[in-house]
């Protein structure tokens, strides 16, 4: 235990008084700027899942002189349950880091983190030669250190490692270039989070170079100096694997058309939101699930993709619906404060088909046809976050600030005509058929009658011929 606690403390030793404190709920133990005498505290930390070690300047330690473990202190280290460790507001060397790196081959960390903190020096890495680390997750936050052109050598001992992380992200740290072999050495890489660098154009085809990242599925590019969208459409083309592009945060524009400008095929997810695009910009990935063209100046969107599921355009300037006949596999449609006033009775219908519609924050106009095609949606289950709240109308100004789920859109309000017609129209056809039976009674009585009279005639008639000749002339006598 002890010497598990030493090794700990290699870490995060620093001057200043300190210590570590374990929040047991959490399973979270944060050291801060640990002294040699403040060492003991970090025994609590033991028990915990994740460990932060915070504030210092290792640097007077890069001679430290750590011995290798005995078996007992690695079994120590293979029973702890710490699996996440995160180093921040630290200054590193680098021969320490490679010193003492090799220890965590016997530990179950997953996941290290580095926020905030400051490389020195430079180191071979010669004693993780052949070493493979349970780190699957890798992150550099904020960091400075010496650039990785030309380290491909000292870099090579990390190779069995590298090899096998899955996980890399190395954001807001001023990166500008990534060299190819870096790529090639993450063999395994499946995410790639680059935000907040400063990737050019032109950083990009070298960087994804042949034979690099071959098994990288989600790659973030956002916040970086990008800004010709053919040129990163054809820096990612050999990504074979990639599912997963964020490139949201960037300048982008259309850019010289390029005939190497293929997306990669397995491409499904693609983030261009606030990219300051006026147009939608193409060729769009062809088999394409999920499009974020959120907060941008958009007038227009004219899409058509097959396969599109999700399709994100709230915060732009759209003053109508987009057609969606071209998307027949949409479920999502995100409208979000745009322009839009009215939604068109024959979008609607299509709109009822989809599973989450979000148009809250436009300026409605609530007339009958206004309100009564957002209502019909709501009724349909179909509008999701938003409803009713963040749907007001702004005109006519009767409604202005009314929520348009409380506007009266009844049929009988708003449209009679197709209330009333049917009913004019059921009216006059009994008043027809009443008349036309009242006419067939008036023609067909008379004649009945008069059968009736000719058949009282012929009785007469026959009476009077079989009647004896004196009651004939007893009743002409009378």
């Amino acid at each position: 235990m002890r010497e598990a606690a030493l090794l700990l403390l290699v870490l995060g030793l620093q001057q200043a008084e300190g210590r570590c404190v374990f929040n047991r709920t959490q399973e979270y133990c944060l050291c801060y700027r640990l002294t040699e005498q403040s060492a003991g505290s970090v025994i609590q930390c033991l028990a915990a899942s994740t460990v932060e070690f915070q504030g210092g300047d290792l640097e007077k330690y890069a001679d430290f002189p750590i011995k290798d473990l005995d078996d007992s202190t690695i079994d120590m280290l293979g029973s702890l349950e710490i699996r996440k460790i995160v180093f921040s507001d630290l200054l590193v060397p680098e021969i320490l880091l490679a010193r003492v790196l090799r220890f965590f081959s016997y530990t179950r960390v997953q996941e290290m983190a580095f926020e905030s903190c400051s490389f020195v020096g430079r180191s071979s890495w010669a004693d993780m030669a052949g070493r493979a680390l349970p780190i699957l997750s890798l992150r550099f936050h904020n960091v400075t250190a010496a650039g990785l052109e030309g380290r491909e050598q000292d870099l090579s001992p990390l190779s069995r490692w590298l090899g096998a992380l899955q996980e890399l992200s190395v954001t807001a740290s001023h990166l500008a270039v990534l060299p190819c072999a870096v790529g090639r050495a993450l063999r395994a890489l499946r995410s790639l989070d680059l935000a907040h660098n400063s990737l050019g154009d032109d950083g990009l085809a070298p960087a994804f170079c042949r034979g690099a990242f071959t098994q990288l599925q989600v790659l973030s590019l956002r916040h970086n100096r990008l800004t010709s969208y053919h040129a990163v459409c054809g820096g990612v083309r050999l990504l074979g694997e990639l599912r997963h592009l964020d490139l949201s945060h960037n300048a982008l524009s259309a850019g010289a058309p390029s005939s190497s400008c293929q997306w990669p095929a397995t491409l499904r997810v693609l983030n261009l939101s606030n990219a300051g695009l006026d147009e939608v910009l193409t060729p769009l990935p062809p088999a394409l699930e999920v499009l974020d063209l959120s907060s941008n100046r958009l007038h227009a969107a004219d899409i058509s993709l097959r396969s599109l599921q999700a399709l994100l355009l709230s915060r732009n300037a759209l003053p109508a619906v987009p057609s969606i006949r071209g998307c027949p596999a949409l479920h999502t449609l995100h409208l979000d404060d745009n322009l839009i006033a009215e939604l068109p009775r024959d979008e609607v219908q299509l709109l009822e088909r989809l599973r989450d519609v979000a148009a809250a924050g436009n300026p409605f106009n609530c007339t009958c046809r206004g309100a009564g095609a957002v209502q019909a949606l709501a009724a349909a289950g179909c509008l999701g976050q938003g409803w009713p709240q963040g749907y007001v109308c702004h005109a006519p100004a009767r409604y202005r600030g009314v929520l348009l789920r409380d506007v009266p859109a009844s049929l009988l309000r708003c449209s009679p005509a197709v209330v009333l017609a049917p009913v004019c129209t059921g009216l006059a056809l009994l008043c027809v058929a009443v008349a036309g039976g009242l006419l067939w009674a008036r023609r067909a009585r008379p004649r009945w009658l008069c059968g009736r009279g000719r058949q009282e005639d012929a009785v007469e008639r026959d009476c009077t011929q079989r009647r004896p000749a004196a009651v004939v002339a007893f009743q002409h006598q009378l």
